[in-house]
């Protein structure tokens, strides 16, 4: 194949440059005749000139890519998008002529990982309680007053949902001496013992668990599906991390676990998000809060654009996508 002709629709120039530094804009032009200087903001306006694109790379911002906007793209033949989700921007009109659908999920999916096994880790030191019962009686009597359930020897954790992050935090999880068990009504109890885990209801997850992480995708049978009775399930003093979507969480119930005291959380995404800024959450001295930061930043954005560019020269090679998304997967992934 010549040199497909391919554009750039995304938040800015700025999320431009952070995702592509010079040497994969050099890349870019190797594979594909692209104006990288122009970033696509809106599709409808009349001074673009569309119709010989035949590979749209997308990211975070990117306008919503519909019927009236494909037609001033008759020759696109691959969106690339240098992010997760593509829900958000792609109608389903895209599959249906035929385009093909990449996504940098995977990519963007290693720093979410990474970021959860940290503060599973953390969670079972303890190291917030103790940094905070330093600071206020600066000795080291924190030992002494710490719980006698403390490390991360033979400590049990709970994954709700096998999805790219979920089984990313797994495989990082057999390099530790814990009991992992997982949540997952698609697997079955081999398939979760080849990811290193026990496969049990999601009951006996939040039941037994001293550290429980969400990892599954948003759907219509997801949403709100950690609730009142499943953080009361939870043992006293256990932790709750969320680096998925914070829709799947009812926060009031959450809330009222979190200000009585007799659970902690991790909490990288909320609903809403961000809180109201005089939600308790803030100031709870069990709650850390932070702002949506697990995902890809800095230097990580650019593994994303380095795996679409792969994908991009697997098109132009006219190789199978690795990372190809169909139709039927929108009613699976997050």
């Amino acid at each position: 194949m010549s040199r497909p002709i391919a554009a750039l629709a995304l938040r800015d120039a700025r999320l431009r440059d952070a995702l592509f530094p010079p040497s994969l804009i050099e890349r870019l032009h190797h594979l594909v005749q692209c104006d990288a200087d122009t970033v696509i903001a809106d599709f409808h306006d009349p001074g673009l000139e569309l119709s010989g694109t035949n590979v749209l790379i997308t990211g975070w911002g990117c306008p919503r890519i519909d019927g009236p906007v494909l037609d001033r793209l008759p020759e696109l033949r691959l969106i690339a998008h240098v992010a997760g989700t593509v829900k958000g921007h792609l109608d389903p009109a895209c599959w249906r002529r035929g385009i093909q659908i990449t996504t940098a999920t995977a990519a963007n999916a290693v720093p979410v990982a990474e970021f959860t096994v940290a503060q599973i880790v953390l969670a079972n030191k303890a190291v917030a309680a103790s940094a905070r019962h330093y600071a206020q009686h600066r000795d080291r009597s924190w030992p002494a007053a710490a719980p006698q359930v403390i490390g991360n020897y033979g400590r049990t954790v709970g994954i709700i949902g096998a999805s790219t992050i979920g089984r990313l935090v797994l495989e990082r999880l057999k390099g530790f001496d814990l009991q992992v068990l997982l949540a997952d009504p698609t697997l079955n109890r081999g398939s979760a013992a080849e990811l290193g885990a026990e496969l049990v209801s999601l009951d006996e997850l939040m039941a037994s668990s001293d550290v429980v992480s969400l990892h599954a995708p948003v759907l219509p049978g997801t949403v709100g599906m950690i609730g009142s009775r499943q953080l009361s399930l939870m043992r006293d003093g256990a932790t709750f991390i969320n680096t998925a979507r914070g829709v799947l969480v009812d926060h009031d119930a959450l809330r009222a676990q979190l200000v009585a005291g007799r659970i902690g959380a991790v909490l990288d995404v909320t609903d809403p998000e961000p809180l109201p800024v005089d939600d308790p959450l803030f100031d709870l001295p069990n709650v850390q809060l932070t702002p949506h930061i697990a995902g890809s930043m800095g230097t990580e954005l650019t593994r994303m654009a380095t795996l679409i560019l792969d994908e991009v020269e697997r098109f132009v090679g006219r190789q199978p996508l690795r990372y190809g998304i169909s139709e039927h997967d929108l009613s699976r992934i997050a």
